[in-house]
């Protein structure tokens, strides 16, 4: 156990009393700012885990886990309250759940899927609509138009990154059964050499 991965555990710890006071809907000021600080963390951990060559594999299980459960506890915990519609949570927790598909996929064929450009802008663009629609629904309704607008970026992210995705996915894949093919093929011309009777 580091710092690192303690932060780690302090954001999926937040996640009870996130959906808690999001449920209840009367410390919506206190529910944005434990949503804001914890999504603070996950900036902080990766940084500090790279600069202090603290990176462990309970972390690199954990980070992702960590922001899917936050991002997607926060958004199932705004449906009942029509604050944000539910064929949007479904895109993106789907779109969560899809991806974390594919790299356990590909873990298991060799290969590593690291985050992509795409998907960092939906993270950030995850903890803005998600802070905004939190202040704008009670406390400030001038954020709460803003919110709405960050949330439709969300949903076009998580499809366009899904997308991205799958094509990496894809690509790495079909490389890997064609180069399995080349040297099957060759492996085989070999074979066919040597039991070629010599005259």
């Amino acid at each position: 156990m580091n710092l690192p991965n303690a932060l780690t555990l302090v954001r999926i710890f937040a996640v009870p009393l996130l959906v808690a006071l999001l449920m209840t809907k009367d410390h919506m000021l206190i529910a944005a700012f434990i949503f804001l600080a914890a999504s603070l963390t996950d900036l902080l951990d990766g940084y500090l885990a790279r600069k202090r060559g603290q990176i462990t594999t309970l972390g690199v299980l954990l980070d992702p886990m960590a922001d899917k459960l936050l991002i997607s506890a926060a958004f199932i915990s705004l449906i009942p309250w029509g604050i944000v519609d539910s064929w949007m949570v479904v895109i993106i927790v789907g779109r969560e759940f899809a991806v974390s598909g594919l790299r356990s996929i590909a873990s298991t064929q060799g290969f590593a899927m690291s985050a992509s450009e795409l998907g960092k802008i939906k993270m950030v663009a995850q903890v803005v609509a998600v802070t905004l629609l939190i202040l704008g629904h009670q406390e400030i309704p001038q954020l709460y138009r803003p919110g709405q607008w960050a949330l439709y970026a969300v949903v076009l992210f998580a499809i366009v990154s899904a997308v991205d995705y799958f094509r990496t996915f894809w690509n790495q894949i079909d490389g890997r059964f064609k180069a399995q093919e080349r040297q099957r093929t060759i492996v085989n011309q070999k074979r066919a050499r040597r039991d070629v009777p010599t005259p």
